[in-house]
């Protein structure tokens, strides 16, 4: 084994150990920011049911009254064999 070659597979070890190195280092500041968001997201949902609870609690809707009139049958339109009749004497065709 000569000396470039030695000089070579040293490299490529440092590489590798210098990528593990540098990938624990993220998943360390990865893990910190998580573990940030996740205590910033439950501090605020206790604030917010401490507000919640010291609130009075809100009347019920009440619920929408519908204008909206029931059709009746008799306000339905002629049969249907009765309009294609009445279309056809009027001189459509489909």
């Amino acid at each position: 084994m000569t000396k470039e070659d030695r000089n070579r597979a040293d490299a490529r070890f440092n590489k590798a150990a210098r990528t593990a190195g540098d990938a624990r280092t993220g998943m360390a500041e990865r893990d910190a920011a998580l573990k940030a968001v996740t205590d910033n997201m439950a501090k605020l949902k206790a604030l917010r049911l401490a507000r919640e609870a010291a609130e009075p609690p809100r009347p019920a809707a009440a619920p929408k009254k519908s204008r909206a009139k029931p059709k009746k049958s008799a306000d339905k339109g002629p049969a249907l064999s009765d309009w294609l009749a009445g279309q056809q004497s009027g001189g459509r065709r489909t």
